[in-house]
């Protein structure tokens, strides 16, 4: 029985028919790009203080000005953000001819929290989520909490993402979790209270990276051969940074944050006509028995590549279904039981909780890297392009532990470094974080590959599945990671360099896959763990399996 790559060698590696699927796939990922970071511009904080009324509050233009008390911040004198002085006091002096600074020790006067609102600018934005709900000064933890709350949706997302994919397949999956972003995301323009938003926000980031782990399957499962190394490892990839790269562009011309929603919303109706053109997965087809389905698709495909099918595709494939029905279900329990599979589990948690924290915390703190967050948003979109080319020709051609330790070692000197450059040097700054955002975009890259490589095959969509929660659970604490700037600017930056640098040490004692064929048993991988230690004494030094070419 010839397995599926075989089955289907006819067709070539990139004819028409993989040509479309290949664009069309990488097509769909771009909302996803788009709207996992349109939080940046939506929950941003613009400058504000508090709202002196203009009815009923006789005051003169000289205390209109001094009103609002002045704080030192960063060693910078800026007005205070969330009080002011009592505003009846104020009214009396003001009636009585006092002037302030002259006349008034503007210290000694009583101050209270800005109980009218507040004064929101709109020099960079008309409005923001943060502006249109008050999500300042006494509910500024729930700025960082809204974007928690999507990451959680997002975490819900991919988890039921794929259970629901191996029952219901890829395809239908694929076009319900655009649909689930579209619909919730276009809902949210409405949203006319601050839990109403998180609610929706919830819903839609449920269709965020399930609509990327959905893409990346049905990708994978119909290429083949490089073209599918070449889909997985950078076609997706690029597909998510285009998207990225575009919202800046949008954000810059659609400045208030309920047109923002709707322009990233209607877009996504673009998708509908592409399930007339992208197929479901032959692969999952075979699994459930329908090869009647599954060779319609390959002839159709081979009607597209202009080439002769065989009378028979695929044969004896009911083969299959049965062998997959005998074979032993696997939990993450599986992860712990013995030493060498728990250790190599861990430290792989915690090098990929690193990495992916240290990648949103970049991203998400791109609006106060320059005085232009757009600018400054884009140039972060825009290194996603080397650092993903960057990262997948380091797959081909160099060690993983080396390249995993290089990027985080890289990912740590800049972050480390940026708090000694002086502030009239802003763009030096943007500059080193940008360094710091391009290797933790190499690492992810390289983290989900090297996390499929160290396990046998009947743990392997296990052990991926269940390093890639934890490691989104970085993303879930990474908004009130970046409010630790409210105690040290540069906290943040110093909690994720001292994370990579820890991380940087502890993939010193993960064992090298580069090269090497995939292990099949328990045993393989074990052996593979011991080719980093020096040879014990009375023992033979494992030799590693030859294998002509990397495993991707």
């Amino acid at each position: 029985m010839k397995d599926y790559a075989t089955s289907v060698a006819f067709l070539g590696q990139w004819g028409r028919f993989q040509k479309v699927v290949f664009f069309l796939l990488c097509s769909t990922i771009v909302p996803n790009g788009f709207g996992a970071f349109t939080l940046i511009f939506l929950t941003d904080v613009p400058s504000h203080r508090c709202l002196v009324p203009d009815v009923g509050v006789n005051l003169t233009e000289e205390w209109r000005r001094s009103i609002i008390p002045v704080q030192v911040v960063n060693g910078k004198e800026e007005l205070s953000r969330c009080t002011r002085y009592r505003l009846d006091v104020v009214r009396n002096l003001s009636a009585q001819g006092y002037s302030p600074g002259r006349d008034v020790n503007l210290t000694d006067l009583e101050q209270e929290g800005c109980v009218d609102g507040w004064s929101y600018s709109t020099d960079v934005y008309q409005s923001t989520v943060v502006s249109e709900f008050d999500l300042v000064c006494g509910d500024e933890w729930k700025q960082p909490l809204t974007a928690s709350v999507f990451f959680v949706g997002s975490l819900c997302g991919s988890f039921f993402s794929g259970q629901l994919s191996d029952r219901f397949g890829r395809k239908p999956v694929l076009f319900a979790t655009i649909a689930v972003q579209a619909i919730f995301t276009f809902v949210q323009v409405f949203s006319v209270s601050w839990i109403m938003f998180l609610i929706l926000l919830f819903f839609n980031g449920l269709g965020q990276i399930a609509n990327f782990v959905a893409a990346l399957v049905l990708g994978a499962e119909i290429l083949i051969g490089n073209v599918r190394v070449l889909y997985s490892s950078l076609g997706t990839c690029l597909g998510f940074a285009v998207g990225y790269m575009i919202l800046p562009v949008f954000a810059y011309f659609v400045r208030d944050w309920r047109f923002l929603l709707l322009a990233s919303s209607l877009p996504c109706l673009v998708y509908l006509p592409l399930w007339w053109f992208i197929p479901e997965s032959p692969r999952w087809l075979l699994c459930q028995g329908r090869v009647e389905e599954a060779e319609a698709i390959v002839r159709k495909a081979a009607k597209w590549n202009k080439c002769q099918a065989p009378s028979v595709i695929f044969e004896d494939h009911s083969l299959y279904k049965e062998k997959a029905a005998s074979v032993e279900k696997h939990n993450f329990l599986d992860l712990l039981r013995k030493s060498s599979i728990r250790i190599t589990t861990l430290l792989l948690c915690l090098v990929s909780f690193t990495v992916t924290t240290g990648y949103f915390g970049l991203s998400f703190s791109t609006a106060q890297l320059h005085a232009n967050p757009y600018i400054s948003c884009f140039i972060s979109a825009a290194i996603e392009v080397p650092g993903n080319i960057s990262s997948w020709l380091a797959l081909l051609y160099f060690p993983r532990r080396h390249s995993v330790i290089g990027v985080l070692l890289l990912a740590a000197a800049p972050l480390f470094l940026v708090q000694l450059v002086p502030q009239n040097l802003p763009n030096l700054a943007l500059a080193l974080e940008i360094l710091g955002k391009y290797a933790f975009t190499c690492g992810i890259s390289m983290m989900f590959a090297y996390s499929a490589e160290l396990y046998p095959t009947f743990l392997r969509n296990t052990a991926t599945g269940t390093v890639g929660t934890i490691s989104r659970v970085g993303t879930c604490i990474t908004p009130f990671l970046l409010k630790l700037n409210k105690y040290m600017k540069y906290l943040p930056h110093i909690t994720l360099g001292t994370m990579a640098v820890v991380s940087a040490f502890a993939t010193l004692f993960l064992p090298e896959s580069f090269g090497r064929p995939l292990p099949e048993t328990t045993e393989q991988m074990k052996k593979r763990e011991r080719i980093k230690f020096p040879c014990i004494k009375g023992e033979k030094t494992p030799v590693p399996l030859e294998c002509p070419d990397s495993p991707l």
